[in-house]
């Protein structure tokens, strides 16, 4: 399959499918692009930052990101634009391009998941930890059908999303393929989070 053009976002945080963001836009860089994918209906790339920062210089993003969509606007306190995007497709960075005004742009391959199944019972307290962790922080996810508690991908997905990992580890199961494998390297994850 032949690689897409997508612009990235270097941010120092993981966007993961179906999680939304709330970004504060000042660059000249990145106000051309939200202009661009507001005109076009398109996206652009959130990746980790490996290296560098936020501003300034180009950073050196990490090879695995995901798709973010714009799907709301506002003007901040201080006069900025704010958005809110939302996380869709994974991709895998093939290689980069830096144009004049400093933004990165990715030649990208996506990445989808295998088809899943009904979620294993072996991962039924994951199901019911996600359903206990959105009833007492709300949020977006407080809709969802009760069905979603039985789709592997977006258990794996929200607990990636909400849980209290390290950016590291929220990357890594951004990486992994396949729902299954991700709630296995979540159930390890909890196992850490529990007080000796």
């Amino acid at each position: 399959m032949p690689a897409a053009s997508l612009p990235l976002f270097p941010l120092h945080t993981v966007l993961v499918p179906g999680a939304q963001l709330q970004l504060r836009i000042f660059e000249p860089r990145y106000l051309d692009l939200v202009g661009s994918c507001s005109r076009d209906g398109s996206g652009f790339g959130v990746c980790l930052i490996l290296d560098g920062s936020e501003a300034g210089q180009p950073a050196a993003p990490v090879a695995v990101g995901t798709e973010a969509r714009i799907v709301d606007f506002t003007t901040l306190p201080d006069g900025l634009l704010g958005i809110t995007v939302q996380g869709g497709r994974r991709f895998h960075v093939e290689r980069t391009r830096v144009r004049d005004n400093g933004l990165i742009v990715a030649d990208v391959t996506w990445l989808n998941d295998p088809e899943s199944t009904a979620l294993a019972v072996e991962y039924d307290l994951l199901a019911t930890l996600l359903r206990r962790l959105i009833e007492h922080i709300g949020g977006i996810h407080a809709r969802a059908a009760m069905a979603a508690y039985a789709d592997p991908a977006w258990v794996s997905w929200r607990l990636a999303e909400l849980l209290p990992i390290t950016l590291a580890d929220r990357q890594s199961l951004l990486q992994e393929c396949g729902p299954e494998t991700r709630l296995q390297r979540l159930l390890e994850l909890i196992a850490q989070l529990q007080p000796e």
